[in-house]
């Protein structure tokens, strides 16, 4: 797998086991190929439950999760506990990516990479991948990291572009995922946006997700627990947009972040 399906299903806030167990069966049996679920969310048994109601085979799917400092911890054994946990939840024998949430709390780059190294390693996990970290916090885990990093994941969208991070994947030619890509509901509220919807026919979401499937080595991963809203996000794929209608989007007066906490690494 070198690159990465480029709308996924994300599961974040989705608590309610049954309600989460048929949004992702619905999700895998309308064409999604990558779930997104972390510790942190306490629905991976749910999550798991959704993969083995589904038709679609395990081999098939993209199933990631992550570690968390609060949960866990970012220590080398509690790497290896937290990850074989997790399979457990999910009733899976591996992992497609697994990454570390946030660069908080124990985490430390020269115990905590090499002990995503060994999960490699011994094939507990096919991919390593870190979230809501830094252009600086990337390159110190790629000089402590054997495997070549796969994945980083963090908030994108037509209000928050990330040029920087996303440049940064380019480059060094690993995966950039972005969660909330809808601004938790906000691109609904943008002017540029609902015109180029209206036009073409589709919705908001659309165009928003069509956006950032616009960039190279960029994909989405959307939370949704409703069958139309599923369904629309994944709709996303047959909407290509003009180098007009993007160069619209790109130049959207806003820049504003929706996941935010006192210790993030962007604010150091």
């Amino acid at each position: 797998m070198d690159n990465i399906p480029t709308i996924g299903l994300g599961t974040w806030q989705n608590t309610k086991p049954e309600v989460c167990t048929n949004s992702v069966a619905t999700a895998l049996n309308i064409g999604y190929r990558h779930i997104d679920t972390a510790q942190y969310y306490g629905n991976e048994e749910a999550v798991g439950k959704g993969i083995i109601r589904s038709d679609v085979p395990r081999e098939e799917i993209v199933v990631a999760s992550k570690l968390h400092h609060e949960k866990s911890g970012l220590g080398y054994d509690e790497v290896i506990q937290g990850a074989k946990k997790s399979l457990d939840r999910l009733k899976t024998d591996y992992l497609d990516i697994l990454y570390v949430h946030w660069p908080l709390g124990n985490y430390n780059v020269a115990q905590t990479i090499p002990a995503f190294d060994e999960l490699r390693n011994n094939g507990v996990i096919d991919h390593v991948g870190v979230s809501n970290f830094s252009v600086n916090l990337i390159d110190e885990v790629r000089d402590h990291l054997d495997a070549p990093l796969f994945a980083h994941q963090a908030e994108m969208h037509p209000l928050l572009h990330q040029d920087e991070l996303v440049v940064h994947a380019q480059e060094n030619e690993y995966n950039f995922i972005a969660y909330s890509p809808l601004a938790r509901g906000s691109v609904f509220d943008i002017s540029e946006i609902n015109k180029i919807a209206d036009d073409h026919g589709v919705s908001a979401a659309q165009v928003s997700l069509s956006w950032i499937r616009s960039h190279d080595n960029v994909a989405a991963i959307p939370k949704a627990s409703s069958d139309d809203h599923i369904r629309d996000n994944f709709g996303s794929l047959d909407l290509e947009l003009s180098e007009r209608e993007i160069d619209l989007i790109d130049n959207i007066d806003q820049q504003n972040r929706y996941v935010e906490r006192e210790d993030a690494p962007w604010l150091e």
